[in-house]
């Protein structure tokens, strides 16, 4: 099935995150590489198999029209879905969706980076984020929360199935960039989430979720949770990049009851 966060949310918003493995009844329409339930229309999967996959969730989700699809580009920007149309949402370049709107989705698709799930506590907005390491560090989360536009102490935010710090070794210039650039958490918190990787000089092993949940508590946000689940270690449940190159996406999505 899906993972589903254990947060303080109203009844009327749904958030999920999608594993390879489908749902009782369809186990997805994808053939290896990307076998099982492939949500990525770029990676190379049949375009037949990614828009069947899709089709299912869809109708797996109760008061769900549509999702908003969007171009994910590591970057900062964030859409807002308002659109009111029975046809397809044109996907956007965005690493973020935010939206009012009961039926209509917010989604992220991941494979090792990390799915942040937003909403108010009152249920009026939903948004979710894509946060890579680049996004992350140059504040994709900072901006979903001010898209909200609302004191943050009012929003929940969960935190989906991402790589784990053991398997996520990254470059000096990685801890660098987060040193220099990575507003809200401490320079000890920062230091905290990079790890010396043994025997190979200038690398690290960084925690996602760590740097991921120190920027949420940095900017106020009223509850912050997580699945704690790696991508990269649990082969039989997600997809991961890292892991295999060649692989699906698993998604991450929220959205409001009519």
């Amino acid at each position: 099935m899906w993972l589903t966060p254990d947060w303080p949310a109203p009844e009327s918003v749904v958030a999920l995150s999608t594993t390879r493995n489908g749902f009782a009844g369809f186990k997805g329409a994808s053939i290896a590489p990307y076998a099982g339930f492939n949500l990525g229309d770029h990676v190379a999967d049949s375009p037949a198999a990614v828009a069947e996959n899709r089709r299912q969730l869809v109708g797996q989700c109760q008061g769900l029209d549509r999702i908003g699809w969007l171009n994910q580009v590591h970057g900062t920007d964030v859409a807002t879905l308002a659109s009111q149309s029975q046809s397809p949402l044109d996907a956007v370049n965005a690493d973020a969706s935010i939206a009012s709107r009961p039926g209509l989705g917010c989604g992220v698709l991941t494979a090792d980076c990390v799915p942040v799930l937003f909403c108010r506590r009152d249920g009026s907005q939903v948004a979710a984020a894509h946060a890579g390491w680049r996004g992350l560090c140059a504040g994709v989360l900072a901006n979903t929360v001010s898209a909200f536009h609302c004191p943050s102490s009012e929003l929940l935010a969960w935190i989906g199935p991402a790589i784990s710090q053991v398997h996520f070794e990254v470059g000096g210039e990685v801890y660098q960039a987060f040193q220099a650039g990575f507003a809200g958490p401490s320079l000890a918190e920062i230091h905290a989430a990079f790890c010396p990787a043994a025997n190979k000089n200038g690398h690290y092993h960084a925690d996602l979720y760590a740097l991921t949940k120190a920027q949420l508590h940095a900017l106020g946000v009223g509850w912050v949770g997580g699945a704690q689940r790696c991508t990269f270690a649990e082969t039989d449940a997600f997809y991961s990049f890292r892991r295999d190159g060649v692989t699906g996406r698993q998604l991450s999505l929220i959205y409001i009851k009519p």
